[in-house]
């Protein structure tokens, strides 16, 4: 059933669906309503207004989850994200780029018939986030399952406020001054994106690599906050600030760059941005697309779930202690999806 849910919001009664500029166009102006937003890192937004959105709604147990238990497939397997690895190094060395998010994608065979709402709610109790969201819009081709601990792009009226994790470790005292660095350098990054919008004199680093638990783990995460210029529409503030900074790296033209020349597979929803716009209250929480699954189709008609996981490469990286942080950040969620984890 099509639907979207974030956190304790449900929207339900689909009345529109938009793909690419007429989305971005869609979140604009008086009387639109409210939307649920998916972009993917490649740069297509798709938005789905619905009619009815409830609040406080107490998660509820859905149809079961049948574990995917068999072999998960990546898209850089070892030798070759270590080769990744080494060649943005080398690009760093060239001074052509400073940092990269190096990602790989994993993939496992899906049944027609399993449903994700129960991906959702195993998720919800046994990986908990702050910018959990479920977007099931078959209308659009939708559906994710996103458990992110990463805000992207925070609104209230005039402020915009963004915040960027960078620096994961099992335990804070395993926090490297390479973890530290980045963070910093993601931050001015992000400062800079914001100029681009915001009014001059407003952007300012409200807290900077504050440590924040989470299950399992724990990251390294700075806030990022401006007061919008007068007349700063959608297509501005995501023009200016898409995609995610720490996601992509620095400078982001570089990065980008070594991005599609590196990785394997197209991203889609991972790394993209994934929540909500109330246009009529002038309201937004738009999370990182990370820990995140989503099912498609590949071209002969088979299912598969996707799940996305990567790592900050900077010249100090170390390529074996890179790949093991790709498989920190998914250890949990795969686990959870495979029944290796216990809610």
């Amino acid at each position: 059933m099509t639907h979207a849910r974030f956190g304790s919001l449900v929207a339900r009664d689909l009345v529109d669906v938009r793909v690419g500029d007429a989305a971005v166009a869609a979140l604009d102006g008086p009387g639109r309503g409210f939307w649920a937003v998916v972009a993917d890192f490649e740069g297509t937004v798709t938005a789905a207004r619905f009619g009815r959105v409830e609040r406080d709604v107490p998660d509820t147990v859905p149809v079961a989850w049948a574990p995917v238990d068999r072999e998960w497939l990546s898209s850089l397997d070892h030798a070759a994200y270590l080769e990744g690895v080494g060649e943005v190094r080398r690009r760093i060395e060239a001074g052509t780029v400073y940092q990269v998010n190096l990602c790989r994608v994993l993939s496992h065979r899906l049944e027609d018939s399993a449903d994700l709402d129960g991906l959702a709610h195993l998720l919800s109790r046994g990986n908990p986030a702050p910018h959990a969201a479920r977007v099931h819009v078959p209308e659009a081709g939708l559906d994710v399952v996103c458990a992110s601990p990463e805000a992207f792009l925070l609104r209230s009226g005039g402020r915009l406020e963004s915040r960027p994790i960078k620096g994961t470790a099992a335990q804070l005292p395993g926090m490297l001054p390479k973890d530290y660095a980045e963070n910093v350098m993601i931050v001015d990054l992000v400062r800079n994106d914001l100029h681009h919008v915001c009014r001059a004199g407003t952007v300012r680093v409200d807290h900077l690599c504050a440590p924040e638990e989470h299950p399992g783990l724990v990251h390294l995460v700075s806030t990022v906050s401006g007061e919008l210029r007068q007349g700063v529409r959608w297509a501005d503030i995501l023009e200016g600030t898409f995609p995610p900074g720490s996601v992509s790296g620095a400078p982001k033209s570089s990065a980008l760059t070594a991005i599609r020349d590196l990785e394997a597979a197209p991203r889609g929803p991972y790394c993209g941005a994934i929540g909500w716009v109330d246009v009529d209250r002038g309201e937004a929480e738009l999370a990182v697309g990370i820990r995140t699954f989503w099912a498609e189709r590949d071209a002969e008609g088979q299912r598969w779930l996707r799940f996305g996981t990567g790592a900050g490469i900077t010249w100090a990286s170390d390529a074996e202690a890179e790949w093991e942080e790709t498989q920190l950040k998914a250890a949990r969620l795969i686990g959870l999806a495979s029944g290796r984890v216990l809610a």
